[in-house]
């Protein structure tokens, strides 16, 4: 480990993060329609992005900063069981093939902006609307933190901030200076400013996936020595578990845990608030088909980047916190101005999914409680006023959590938010292909899963806490290790289907639904099809 500040490493990421940040204000005048004064402008970018914007947009959304330094460390820390994160992103890709395109095309139709307003609009149920809602602000809250724990992370390997003695707010104002240029030029060009921003933060990640599996395993003898060092250290017992300390292949009794895991988490990818608000932001329907074909290239990118928690422990990479095992890798392996392009790489690859998770979550308070509640007659003009100054709050939030809190909770609640934003499954994607399910059932089945879900999470311990230690417990009935949200989601499920059976034969009230079976396969060029541009610009060409 190196000494003292790195101040090669630091002018490089100096560098990268100025020209990001001049990017995310320009990103105003890109695409710049007449009047801005709407969600569809500030929140979704004007619904105009074609293919290859989407494409970086949703992999600059989906494999974030906290990606790119947990899944190696999870590697680094437990050995192949890690590797789940692989599977469940080449299982989610024929998973939302087949309902995406649904929801883009009845969300365009009927000027959605958010996966609330299609339930409230599918289900007439504020109520179930507002479950949704909740859900997904108290799930994307922690995975923002986690960015900013991203960038942290680098900052303290490069020796920003001082050490354990310096007074707070020395030590975490580099911190502070980030948030407050992500929070300004969010506020002032919405999505569109990690959109632009994505292009710069993808070609640098592949770069430095691209060195790093080849430049690393040189310096490090090959991938026999990588693996058989890695295979050494798991091999060795844990004195706090009186277990190995991992293992390069899964044993029998993980596979559940595994398999579970996998799934559970491809189902629950695309529930996030954050997925949903790139993909409506598409032009078109076709968009959205074409980027499930190749954004699978994410994930060969994942596998590779997978592997360096192997090489962390072949080069002797030893920290306490395994979250900084992949930056201090890079410090010690490349030269300082590679490390610098590498550190700038986490850092972007944290500002631009925390600023689409910023506006998700703000666009969800806006359209589904404040206008749904609170302010009914609400004018577009106010909804985006009111979406702006949210998406600043769920950021200071975000951002008191990581500086007030154990970075390890952080990752505990944001394990805690995949159980409760899969619980939302049935209303979304159950409504985009069937009305068959009660209003009233699938409120009761998403709380006896939220609320399952949250006491066996609570009940899991680990070596270092008593409580929220993982997200694996035992499955009732079968009795094997398993992903908890599965598990909730399957009760949810069941009891959604048997309280609609009960609920059908009551002849309980239904909602009213206000799409029509044409809705879920229109494109934006069918007649009909609304698309909620501003006044002023009615009229006006696409933007395309």
């Amino acid at each position: 480990m190196k000494d003292g500040v790195n101040g090669v490493a630091l002018a490089v990421f100096i560098f990268f993060f100025l020209a990001v940040t001049v990017m995310g204000f320009l990103a105003s005048r890109w695409r710049r329609a007449e009047n801005e004064n709407s969600l569809d402008e500030w929140g979704l970018g004007g619904r105009s992005f074609g293919t290859w914007v989407t494409w970086f947009l949703l992999g600059g959304d989906l494999y974030t900063a906290y990606t790119f330094v947990a899944v190696p460390a999870a590697i680094y820390a437990a050995g192949a069981a890690g590797f789940f994160a692989v599977p469940y992103t080449i299982l989610v890709y024929p998973l939302i093939f087949t309902f995406l395109p649904r929801l883009w095309s009845v969300s365009h139709k009927h000027g959605y902006v958010t996966t609330s307003d299609f339930v409230r609009g599918r289900f007439g149920s504020r109520g179930l609307s507002l479950a949704v809602a909740v859900t997904g602000i108290l799930a994307t809250m922690p995975y923002i933190a986690l960015q900013l724990v991203g960038i942290q992370a680098v900052l303290d390997v490069m020796g920003v901030g001082g050490g354990e003695t310096t007074h707070w707010f020395v030590k975490d104002l580099p911190l502070l200076i980030a948030f407050g240029v992500l929070a300004a030029y969010t506020y002032s060009s919405g999505l569109r400013a990690p959109a632009l921003i994505a292009f710069v933060k993808d070609t640098l990640i592949y770069i430095v996936i691209a060195v790093a599996i080849i430049y690393i395993p040189i310096k490090l003898g090959g991938f026999d020595e990588i693996f058989a060092s890695a295979g050494e250290k798991f091999a060795q017992i844990n004195p706090a578990t009186d277990k190995p300390n991992g293992a390069l292949v899964p044993g029998e009794l993980g596979q559940w845990g595994y398999a579970t895991l996998a799934l559970g988490s491809a189902l629950a990818l695309f529930m996030y608030p954050h997925s949903i608000t790139a993909t409506l932001s598409s032009r078109s329907r076709e968009v959205i088909r074409r980027n499930t074909t190749i954004l699978p290239l994410y994930s060969l990118m994942l596998g590779l980047l997978a592997l360096l928690g192997f090489m962390a422990i072949a080069a002797g990479v030893n920290v306490k916190n395994g979250q900084l095992a992949i930056p201090q890798l890079f410090e010690n392996m490349f030269p300082d101005w590679f490390a610098g392009v590498a550190f700038a790489a986490i850092g972007i690859g944290a500002l631009v999914p925390a600023a689409i998770m910023s506006i998700a979550a703000a666009n969800l308070f806006t359209r589904n409680i404040y206008k749904d509640f609170l302010k009914p007659d609400a004018t577009p003009a106010q909804e985006t006023k009111v979406s702006k100054l949210v998406s600043l709050l769920v950021k200071v939030g975000a951002l008191a959590f990581v500086l007030t809190m154990d970075k390890t909770v952080a990752i505990n609640f944001q394990l805690l938010g995949g159980i409760w934003i899969l619980q939302t499954f049935p209303a979304l994607v159950g409504g985009l292909f069937t009305r068959w399910f009660h209003r009233w059932a699938l409120i009761g089945g998403w709380a006896v899963g939220m609320i399952y879900g949250t006491a066996a999470a609570y009940g899991v311990a680990s070596p270092t806490q008593k409580h929220f230690g993982g997200s694996s417990a035992e499955i009732p009935g079968i009795g094997e290790i398993g992903y908890i949200g599965l598990t909730a989601f399957v009760l949810n499920v069941v009891v959604t289907v048997v309280l609609t059976f009960v609920l059908r034969a009551a002849k309980a009230p239904d909602g009213i639904d206000e799409t029509s079976p044409s809705d879920y396969t229109a494109d934006a060029g069918d007649p009909g099809v609304k698309v909620e541009l501003p006044p002023a610009t009615a009229g006006a060409p696409g933007g395309h």
